[in-house]
C-alpha cells in the first residue's frame, strides 16, 4: 500500500492519493491535478477513483478535471443532486488491489459528508486508516454551521454521533487523514500536526472530551465567518467547475499596458506589507501570499484580475492558489514589477508602517489615534490592545461607515499580513490617515507589552 498527502497551501488542504497493486484513488483532488497523475506514474499504477468527502465550500474539486484525464469513477457522498459521478451508499465497498475502501455515512459538517475507511485484506481485513474529510481534524472537529444557526444544534449532534458512533469504533490504531490542516477556516483551532490516530484525537483532542451536550453548546456559541465565495464554490462543487486542463495563461503586461486595463480590473498585489506599504499602485489590494484566499471577500469571479508579484516563483503561486479558488480571470501581471511601474512614470501610493514600539508611544502620548483589530472574534477574545475596536476583516469593506474620518487609524491583526490588506481597503474607501502595524499582536506580545481580556 502507498500512500501520499499532497498539501496545498492556500486553504491549507490536504488531498490524497492511495495505491495498491497498480491501482490508485484519489481523495478531494485539488483543480490542477496533474500531481496525481505524476505520482501514480512513479508508482506504476492507474488512478480508477475519486472519492470526495463532502460537496467542498472554499475550494474548487479537481474530480472532473481528474476524471477527464484518467476516466477514473467519482464517487460522492448522499444527499445532493450531484451533477457528476456517482452516489456511494452508506457502508458500500470498492476495492482497490489489495485494499478495500468503505464509505462510511459521517453528518455534521454538511449532511452529505462521507468518511472513507481504508481496509488491508492482507492484515486480516482491518481498517488501518480513514480519510475524515471535515469531520474529524487534528485536535478539532470541522464547522456545523453552514446551514444557519438554526440548524447547527442538530449538525452538531450529527456530528457529535458520527465521531462517537462511526469513527472512533474503527480502532484506535486507526490514522486519521483529515481535509485540512492548521490555518483552515473549516475548524477553529485545528493544529499544525497534520496525521494522527483515532486513539491519539480521543484523548488529546478537546472536543472529543466533551459529552454530547456540552459538545451541541460549544459548536453552538462558536462564531465563524462565510466569505462570499464560498457560494461560487458550492455551485461549482455541485454541478461541475469549468474544465481549463492546465492554469489560465497570464501574460506580461507593460505599465502602459497594465494601466490600460486596470482601469476595468481589480489589482492584486501579492508583495509583503512592508513593499506594499513603501510603494503601490493607487486602488490595488493588499493580498500577502498568505492571505490570498482573502480575495474571495472583495472580488467576484466576474471581475478581471491583475497581478503585482515579487518575482516569477510568487506570480506562479499567486496564479496556481487563485486557479484553486476559481478565479480565472486573470489577465496578466506586471512586469518587472513596481519598479518598471514608477520608473515608467506612472503614479504611486503609500501606507504609513509603524511598528510595536512606535504604536506603543503613540498610545502613551496620546496623539488621538483610532486602533481598528480586523482580527477573528476568537483572537480578540484571547488578547487585544487596550481601546482597541474590532471590525472582522472580511467585513470591513462593508463597513466602513463606522470608522473616523478626522483621526489616524492603526491596522491591526496577529503578524502585519491581514492588517496590510485592511489598509488597502480603507485607502480604497479614501481614507487617508492610515498605517499598518508590522508584526501585530504578535510582536506586541513578544515586546512585553500588555494585552486586555
Amino acid at each position: 500500500m502507498l500512500v501520499q498527502a499532497i498539501k496545498s497551501k492556500i486553504v491549507s488542504h490536504i488531498s490524497y492519493i492511495i495505491a495498491s497493486q497498480n491501482e490508485a484513488a484519489v481523495i478531494d483532488p485539488r483543480r490542477d491535478c496533474r500531481v496525481y497523475l505524476e505520482t501514480a506514474a512513479e508508482w506504476d499504477a492507474r488512478i480508477k477513483y475519486v472519492f470526495e468527502t463532502h460537496r467542498n465550500e472554499d475550494y474548487v474539486v479537481g474530480s472532473q478535471e481528474l476524471a477527464q484525464l484518467t476516466q477514473a469513477v467519482v464517487f460522492h457522498g448522499q444527499g445532493l443532486p450531484w451533477a457528476y459521478g456517482k452516489t456511494i451508499n452508506d457502508n458500500q465497498e470498492v476495492s482497490l488491489g489489495l485494499l478495500k475502501i468503505r464509505a462510511i455515512s459521517t453528518p455534521g459538517h454538511s449532511p452529505e459528508s462521507t468518511s472513507y475507511a481504508v481496509i488491508d485484506t492482507e492484515a486480516e481485513d482491518r481498517v488501518v486508516m480513514v480519510f475524515t474529510g471535515d469531520t474529524l481534524f487534528v485536535g478539532d472537529v470541522g464547522r456545523t454551521d453552514f446551514l444557519g444557526p438554526k440548524m447547527t444544534p442538530l449538525m452538531a449532534a450529527k456530528m457529535y454521533d458520527s465521531i462517537m458512533t462511526r469513527l472512533m469504533p474503527l480502532g484506535e490504531d486507526v490514522i486519521v487523514c483529515p481535509a485540512h490542516g492548521e490555518g483552515s477556516v473549516c475548524g477553529g483551532k485545528i493544529r499544525n500536526r497534520e496525521i494522527s490516530t483515532l486513539g491519539i484525537e480521543k484523548t488529546t483532542n478537546p472536543m472529543l472530551k466533551l459529552s454530547k451536550e456540552k459538545f451541541i453548546e460549544q459548536k453552538t456559541l462558536e462564531r465563524h465567518h462565510t466569505p462570499p465565495y464560498f457560494k461560487q464554490m458550492e455551485k461549482y462543487n455541485l454541478n461541475g467547475p469549468p474544465i481549463l486542463g492546465d492554469f489560465p495563461i497570464h501574460h506580461a503586461l507593460k505599465p502602459s499596458e497594465f494601466a490600460e486595463i486596470a482601469e476595468k480590473a481589480c489589482i492584486i498585489d501579492t508583495r509583503s506589507p512592508a513593499a506594499f506599504g513603501s510603494a503601490h499602485i493607487k486602488g490595488s489590494y493588499s493580498l500577502p501570499q498568505k492571505r490570498l484566499s482573502n480575495i474571495g471577500w472583495v472580488v467576484d469571479y466576474e471581475q478581471s484580475i491583475l497581478l503585482v508579484a515579487e518575482n516569477l516563483e510568487a506570480l506562479h503561486y499567486a496564479v496556481r492558489s487563485l486557479f484553486r479558488l476559481g478565479y480565472d480571470k486573470i489577465e496578466g501581471y506586471l512586469t518587472g514589477g513596481i519598479e518598471a511601474w514608477y520608473k515608467a512614470g506612472f503614479p504611486i501610493s503609500e501606507v504609513c508602517q509603524v511598528s510595536v514600539q512606535k504604536l506603543k508611544k503613540m498610545i502613551e502620548s496620546q496623539e488621538g489615534i483610532f486602533i481598528l483589530d480586523v482580527r477573528r472574534e476568537n483572537e480578540w477574545i484571547e488578547g487585544r490592545i487596550e481601546d482597541s475596536k474590532r471590525i472582522y476583516l472580511g467585513l470591513l469593506e462593508k463597513k466602513t461607515g463606522e470608522l473616523p474620518r478626522d483621526v489616524p487609524i492603526v491596522v491591526v491583526c496577529k503578524t502585519g499580513n491581514r492588517s496590510s490588506f485592511g489598509t488597502s481597503i480603507l485607502l480604497r474607501a479614501g481614507f487617508e490617515q492610515v498605517y499598518n502595524c508590522l508584526g501585530g499582536i504578535e510582536a506586541w506580545t513578544k515586546s512585553g507589552f500588555p494585552l486586555e481580556k
